[in-house]
C-alpha cells in the first residue's frame, strides 16, 4: 500500500512539474511571439543602436550595468562587444560596472549601495558615452542614481526594462519589452542585446563581401 501511494506522489509530481515547463515555455514563447512583432521595440532598437555606434565612432564607449541576473547581462553584452558577435571584427569599447569588486565593495561600504553604479559613471564615463542601466522591475535605485550621474556629466542614458518602463527617471532610449514575469524578461533583455550589439557590428565593422 505504502509502495502504491510513493508511486501516485511521484507521477503526481512528474505531472506538476510537465506542468511547471509547459506554462513556462508557454509563456516564454508567447513573449518572444510579442516581441517579434512589436513594431516599437524594434525602432527603439534601431535607436539605440544608432547612438551607441555614434558614441563608439568618435572615441567614446559604453558603460553597463544591472543587478543579480542583470548583472551577469551587463558583462555578458560587454563580452559581445570587446570579442565578437556574429563574424571576426575589431574589439568595440564596452564596460560593464558590475565586475570591479573592489571598486563596487569600497563604494558600497562607504557610501551605500545605491551608489554603486553611479559613482563609476562618474569616474569613468565622458560626454558623449553610452550608459545602458538593466532593471527588470524598472525601480533598482542603483539603476536609477547611474541614469541620473549619466545625464549629469552629458552620457547618453538608454534602458532595458520590463512592460512596466522605468520608473523615475528620464532616459534617452528605453526599451519596456512585452513582459511582466523576471525571469521571461531577462530572457527577452538577451536577445534584444545580441540584435542591438548585432546592429553596431554591422555598422562599424561591415562584413567582407564573401566572408
Amino acid at each position: 500500500m505504502l509502495e502504491r501511494v510513493a508511486m501516485d506522489d511521484a507521477a503526481e509530481t512528474v505531472g506538476a512539474d510537465k506542468g511547471f515547463m509547459t506554462d513556462y515555455l508557454r509563456q516564454s514563447a508567447d513573449a518572444m511571439a510579442a516581441f517579434a512583432q512589436d513594431e516599437a521595440s524594434q525602432a527603439v532598437m534601431l535607436d539605440m543602436g544608432a547612438r551607441i555606434v555614434a558614441a563608439l565612432e568618435k572615441g567614446g564607449r559604453l558603460l553597463i550595468a544591472g543587478n543579480g541576473g542583470s548583472a551577469a547581462d551587463a558583462q555578458h553584452i560587454a563580452g559581445e562587444f570587446t570579442a565578437r558577435l556574429m563574424y571576426d571584427r575589431r574589439p568595440l569599447s564596452a564596460v560593464a560596472l558590475t565586475t570591479d569588486t573592489s571598486g563596487i565593495t569600497a563604494i558600497g561600504n562607504d557610501y551605500g549601495f545605491a551608489d554603486i553604479f553611479s559613482r563609476q559613471v562618474m569616474a569613468l564615463g565622458r560626454a558623449g558615452d553610452v550608459f545602458l542601466g538593466i532593471t527588470t522591475s524598472g525601480r533598482s535605485p542603483n539603476i536609477l542614481r547611474a541614469f541620473e550621474a549619466a545625464r549629469e556629466i552629458g552620457l547618453v542614458t538608454a534602458a532595458f526594462t520590463g512592460h512596466a518602463g522605468v520608473q523615475g527617471a528620464h532616459c534617452d532610449v528605453t526599451l519596456a519589452v512585452p513582459a511582466n514575469w523576471t525571469p521571461v524578461i531577462q530572457q527577452l533583455h538577451i536577445t534584444a542585446a545580441h540584435i542591438v550589439c548585432g546592429l553596431v557590428e554591422r555598422a562599424l565593422c561591415p562584413r567582407p563581401v564573401g566572408v
